[in-house]
């Protein structure tokens, strides 16, 4: 009686980084036969092409990610989030352990100091908004969810960046929006800082590659970072 076949491998990427996509290539690169899935969690209106499948919006909590685990025939998981998406990332623990499929997590590590940074390590998002020095023009390094926390800041001048236009006006009393992407070099960076008179920069500390442009660019125009850590 001739054996049946054997299940077609079947990765899912938990993605929305750059390291995930760069992945997601890789494996579709190295792995012809897998199915290689990129899961997104929609935040992007346009995000950039991905290799193999994508899949956008939530799962539904640890039991909506485990029921899609075993519907799906994952064979694995790689958790390639963002590391301040801590909810997903432990949504993804518990559902893997419970469908039985092996998880490989493969967060960015944090950034290193380097000689000539100038950093305000705190703990929070509200410890960030409340290091800001009065009259100062800040970079607004984060997603726009994290916006409406700064809104009491009517003191300051607020930068902020998103690669989308926002579907509502920004509950912010001063400030200017700049739509695109993180500038891929410190001399891009440079001079987003300089046009808009920047004198801080608020962001969180994401590590990789995609972000560490403007790090790099304050570092080298002696400007102070307020860096909110992973503790918080």
């Amino acid at each position: 009686m001739p054996g049946s076949a054997a299940a077609q491998e079947t990765i899912l990427i938990l993605g929305g980084t750059r390291e995930a996509a760069d992945l997601a290539k890789e494996l579709v690169a190295s792995k012809p036969e897998a199915r290689i899935i990129t899961s997104l969690a929609g935040r992007t209106k346009e995000p950039a092409p991905l290799a193999g499948e994508v899949r956008t919006g939530g799962f539904g909590g640890i039991e909506g990610l485990m029921q899609y685990l075993r519907e799906t025939g994952v064979t694995q998981l790689i958790d390639a989030t963002h590391p301040f998406a801590r909810q997903i990332s432990a949504n993804a623990v518990e559902a893997a352990k419970q469908a039985g499929v092996p998880l490989d997590i493969r967060t960015r590590k944090p950034w290193a100091k380097q000689p000539g940074d100038s950093w305000i390590e705190v703990e929070t998002l509200e410890q960030a908004r409340d290091t800001i020095p009065p009259r100062a023009r800040v970079l607004l390094a984060l997603g726009s969810q994290h916006i409406r926390l700064f809104a009491s800041r009517e003191d300051v001048h607020f930068v902020v960046r998103m690669i989308d236009p926002p579907e509502e006006p920004l509950d912010l009393p001063d400030h200017a929006l700049v739509l695109g992407r993180p500038g891929d070099t410190p001399a891009v960076e440079t001079m987003v800082l300089i046009a808009h008179s920047i004198t801080h920069i608020v962001c969180r500390d994401s590590g990789g590659n995609a972000a560490y442009a403007k790090i790099e660019a304050a570092r080298e125009l002696g400007l102070p970072v307020i860096m909110v850590g992973r503790k918080g």
